[in-house]
């Protein structure tokens, strides 16, 4: 599997993030395609994490499969042959898309992070030891660095266009969308990481906090949508931690600012980060990543 920095499908493109590259399909649907890119302090790498968008795109759907049944969500397909079905115009395109990319219903996306903290650590540590507070709402005292929470603590977010999320308060986030959706998306929220901090836990692997996304399909209804539970989410020994320990070195040296353009990463901190990458499927499903 060749890696890939940008795709060009001969769909229409109505988006590029760090990570993902999203083509609409008709009216209804959008094709999510994650790339293996990777970003670090807000900052694009030049090079690519082999294997990183198939890991990132077959976890996710390894998840939206165990949650039939448990909540509504927008997967209708990962797999490439069942995606060329789908959408014929894609044949020729079948090497771009094996693996990495996902068919899925379109939505009308709510303008909110929905994070859940089961466990106190992160930037939601480092605000409670400056301040006792998380998202300016106080927290009981006495909490140590990575805490269980009990219950977890549902932490809404901004989603922002560019640079960092902000986090908001529940009551911001009834003014911005109505009690009765507000409700809804937390209650969803904690249904899905009960189920995967459960899950996970069995796995021997703690899902500290983690972020979902929602959206109103063409039907009405609020489904789960974006990525679910990837190891770009959950505790940093299984994300990017040797590419940010690389960074944080070169900082500290003295030899990149923190900015645009990052510094040439060597070929070890990539194969470190991408072998983490296929651990992190390896630890949540019981398998190989098979493309």
């Amino acid at each position: 599997m060749n890696a890939m920095l940008a795709s060009d499908l001969p769909l229409p493109r109505i988006g590029r993030g760090k990570v993902r590259d999203i083509y609409s399909v008709g009216d209804d649907r959008v094709l999510l395609l994650t790339t293996d890119r990777i970003s670090a302090f807000d900052v694009v790498m030049r090079e690519t994490i082999p294997m990183k968008g198939a890991v990132l795109t077959q976890i996710s759907a390894w998840w939206f499969r165990k949650l039939e049944g448990v909540v509504p969500h927008h997967m209708i397909s990962a797999d490439a042959d069942g995606i060329i079905k789908e959408v014929p115009a894609l044949q020729a395109h079948r090497a771009d898309i094996v693996g990495r990319a996902m068919l899925c219903k379109r939505t009308t996306v709510f303008p909110v992070e929905c994070v859940i903290r089961g466990y106190i650590s992160g930037s939601a540590w480092k605000e409670y030891a400056a301040s006792g507070t998380l998202a300016g709402e106080k927290l009981q005292v006495g909490l140590t660095e990575s805490a269980k929470l009990e219950p977890a603590i549902f932490s809404p977010a901004t989603k922002a266009e560019t640079g960092h999320d902000e986090n908001i308060t529940v009551s911001r986030v009834r003014e911005l969308l109505g009690n009765d959706v507000a409700a809804k998306l937390e209650g969803m929220a904690r249904t899905v990481y009960e189920f995967g901090e459960t899950t996970a836990r069995k796995q021997g692997i703690i899902i500290a906090d983690t972020k979902f996304e929602f959206g109103r399909d063409k039907d009405g209804q609020i489904i789960l949508i974006d990525e679910v539970m990837t190891p770009d989410q959950p505790q940093p020994s299984f994300d990017k931690q040797p590419l940010r320990d690389y960074l944080d070195a070169e900082r500290k040296a003295g030899r990149w600012n923190g900015d645009a353009p990052p510094p040439p990463l060597p070929a070890s901190v990539v194969d470190a980060t991408s072998q983490r990458y296929l651990e992190a499927y390896r630890r949540v499903t019981g398998s190989e990543l098979k493309i």
